[in-house]
Formats: structure tokens, sequence, C-alpha cells
């Protein structure tokens, strides 16, 4: 994948993949990155690219400019946990812990950021681990493992044999939303799907659900500003 400047508009650059599965030129902006992207069929000529980008340059800006700003985290940095803003400070024990409305990192720590990260991990996985023995137990189901991983495009997933995915980046998130999706991926252990079945059991399980969707679509993407 090759990253092109646009000759016409120079602040703005694109990446360009290349696909031979392709029938048109399509071009997104990621709301996790703030990376646009054209898919481009293989034999369509830089030149009808860039005059495809330049078509679109009023659309391309206007996403680029929804996209949160990042934030790298340090010392010093607020941060959402369990949809509560806290600041990033330094004390002298060993440990990271929440004060008040202060998130903890010991001062000796050459990587505040590293050392948040594996405690966001760590809250995460006891949060999630409780609302999927919870809710299996409700319906008599059983999950396999549990898995943490930063993905971009979806919140959680559920495999065939039993396996349940979560983003840590939901702890960062309001706690009733984690619970949805906690909810959401438990009842995919009997409905692999999105029929009205499905639903039904998502909506036993946890109750009316549609605010914590709502949150997601809105302010999803904002969980992603933040860099560790």
């Amino acid at each position: 994948m090759d990253e092109y400047s646009i000759p016409e508009a120079a602040d703005l650059s694109v990446l360009i993949h290349r696909s031979r599965r392709a029938r048109r030129l399509t071009l997104r902006v990621s709301s996790v990155d703030g990376r646009a992207k054209v898919t481009a069929p293989d034999f369509i000529s830089e030149a009808h690219i860039n005059a495809f980008i330049l078509k679109n340059e009023s659309w391309l800006r206007e996403k680029l400019g929804a996209v949160p700003t990042l934030i790298d985290v340090t010392i010093g940095t607020r941060i959402q946990i369990e949809g509560q803003e806290y600041l990033l400070s330094s004390h002298s024990k060993r440990a990271v812990c929440l004060s008040d409305e202060l998130l903890l990192v010991p001062e000796r720590s050459s990587l505040p950021n590293r050392s948040v990260l594996a405690y966001l991990k760590e809250l995460c996985r006891d949060r999630v681990t409780y609302w999927a023995d919870l809710y299996t137990k409700k319906r008599g189901t059983q999950y396999t493992k549990v898995t943490l991983r930063d993905t971009r495009s979806r919140w959680g997933s559920c495999t065939d044999r039993g396996g349940l995915m979560f983003s840590w980046r939901l702890i960062m998130a309001p706690p009733a939303v984690l619970q949805y999706v906690v909810a959401h991926e438990v009842a995919h252990l009997e409905e692999m799907n999105h029929s009205k079945a499905f639903w039904s059991i998502t909506k036993g399980l946890y109750g009316e659900y549609s605010k914590e969707r709502d949150w997601l679509r809105k302010n999803g993407a904002s969980l992603h500003r933040f860099r560790f």
C-alpha cells in the first residue's frame, strides 16, 4: 500500500490500495486513526485516481475534520475509565491505582503509558469475565475462553467454539456499554446470527439496549483516540 500526496492539495495524503478484486474506485476515512484510503482496481491510472480524489476533496476534508484528535497517554493526560474522567499522575507506590479523580502510576515507571495499558486490560478482563459468567449461568451456556484485543472494526465477537473476544477499550466506556456488549456476545453462544431469536436473548440478558448501541455508534471512535 502506497501513500500518495495530491499535487493540487499538498496538505492531503491518501493511502492507495491496488486490488485485483476491486471493480471501481472507493474512498474511505478511518474513524480510528483518521487515515484516508483509496481502493483502486489494478487497471486504473494514477491520473484517474488523482482526479477521483480531487472530485471528492470537500467530502474528504469534512470526514478528516470529524476524526477525534489522537492523544498520547502520559503524565498529565486525562483519560476515561468506566465513563469517568481521571487525570494521569504519579505516586510513590508500586502499583497503578485510582484515587478520587486521579489515575496514579508508580513514579519509578519509565513507561507510564504501558503501566496504564496493563491496568486497563486487567480491569477490563475482570469486568468482562464477571458479566460473561453471570450471563452464561443465566442461560445455562458456557464459553471456552475470553480474549482481549485492540480491534478497530468490532467491539466483540464469538467463535463457533465458544471463544469470546472483546476490545479492551470498552473499559473506557460507561459500564452499561460494556455490559451490553458482553450480553450481545454471550447471546451468540446460542444464535450465531442477528435474528429475532438472537436479539430476544440479548434483551433477556441485558434488558433494553438501544441507548448502549447508540452510545457506541456516536462515541465509539473516541475510545480509539488514546495512543498507548
